[in-house]
């Protein structure tokens, strides 16, 4: 179980993340995985906090080995490639996070399996509680996904809406500026 202290210290600079980023094409229109973190910080909030499946890479790990680690640490589903690389991003607090896409889904009657932290809360107070990791999960449309994700982490959408669109033999159809149809894919 992962232990993180809350002493409002900044975070330190240059932390290096990778993740995931699972989707899915659902009656023509591509819908993206994301997740929301757990914890005492945000329960009640829904915009701009959701995020791709990411966590840190440990040392001498290679980046996309520690990003099919990390999504299944944090939501419970074993990542089968292809992968795409989608780049990286560096987030406002200075974490650089590397990102792959693949095409994958989720059973939405199971239960979310994630990892538990220990959190020091309220801030400074000595006290520890066990958190979810990960306490809420969903498939999203692009439009409603950029409202729910962390602003910093919305070219991944980009990135993977164009590479679908170079890679699917039929064109992406925007219907919104946010929101595409693909072609079902067969098998």
């Amino acid at each position: 179980m992962t232990r993180y202290p809350t002493n409002n210290r900044p975070m330190r600079k240059g932390k290096v993340s990778a993740g995931l980023l699972m989707y899915r094409v659902s009656q023509g229109h591509l819908e993206v995985f994301l997740a929301r973190p757990g914890g005492p910080w945000f329960p009640h909030r829904q915009q701009d906090i959701w995020t791709i499946p990411k966590g840190e890479v440990e040392s001498g790990e290679e980046l996309q080995g520690a990003a099919v680690r990390e999504f299944h640490e944090e939501v419970g589903i074993d990542a089968h490639g292809p992968f795409t690389s989608l780049g990286s991003i560096r987030q406002r607090g200075g974490k650089t996070v590397h990102a792959w896409a693949f095409e994958g889904d989720w059973n939405s009657d199971g239960p979310l399996k994630t990892s538990m932290v220990e959190v020091e809360w309220p801030a400074g107070s000595g006290q520890w509680s066990t958190w979810p990791e990960i306490d809420e999960v969903a498939f999203f449309g692009l439009g409603e996904a950029r409202s729910h994700m962390k602003l910093a982490q919305q070219p991944f959408l980009d990135r993977l809406q164009q590479h679908l669109a170079s890679y699917s033999a039929a064109p992406v159809v925007a219907l919104q500026p946010d929101t595409a149809t693909l072609p079902e894919r067969g098998g």
